[in-house]
């Protein structure tokens, strides 16, 4: 049922990506059979975070987002990690991936400040989601519901709010990417 064996998935990322945000979500996808392609706007090797504070592991990245099409990937993944979300949020690239991928109605799963990415690409309005709590006013500001739960499903979105909901995350985002396929 959650059989995802030959489904892509784009995670975004850059330096200061939360380490957990992104690293436990591949390894469920992967765990599920998906394959997985770090896209980010910065080649070579993206360095990780933890809680914004300490340096963490440095990961390849695969894919230039310059070059993302969203034919190419079934699903998007987008971790927080404060630096990272208010990076990739400020890249008109990163906007344009995003806006191709829900025109295509694909799959998003997204936590803690990862929300801001979607805000920027002006992809919030009448949507539900979660976040990290500081990002409760964007939220809203652009038109979105924002609600203090571990997950929230919205459509095509799953959304959380931190490395603590990550269990639930990981579980709601392959029975939504997994459901996708039908």
């Amino acid at each position: 049922m959650n059989d995802l064996h030959g489904f892509r998935v784009a995670a975004l990322a850059t330096n200061g990506f939360e380490e957990s945000e992104l690293l436990e979500p591949m390894k469920a996808l992967k765990a599920s059979g998906a394959e997985v392609f770090v896209v980010s706007p910065k080649e070579g090797e993206i360095q990780a975070a933890v809680h914004d504070t300490e340096k963490g592991t440095k990961i390849k990245v695969e894919r230039p987002v310059s070059g993302a099409k969203a034919q190419d990937y079934d699903a998007v993944l987008i971790p927080g990690g404060t630096v990272n979300a208010d990076r990739m949020r400020a890249e008109p690239a990163v906007q344009s991936f995003l806006q191709a991928m829900q025109k295509s109605k694909k799959p998003f799963a997204v936590i803690c400040h990862g929300p801001w990415e979607l805000v920027s690409a002006g992809l919030v309005k009448g949507r539900k989601l979660t976040s990290f709590h500081t990002l409760k006013d964007d939220i809203i500001n652009a038109g979105g519901s924002w609600v203090d739960q571990e997950t929230v499903v919205d459509d095509n979105w799953v959304s959380s709010r931190s490395p603590q909901d990550l269990p639930a995350f990981n579980t709601a985002m392959i029975k939504l990417f997994a459901a996708s396929r039908h």
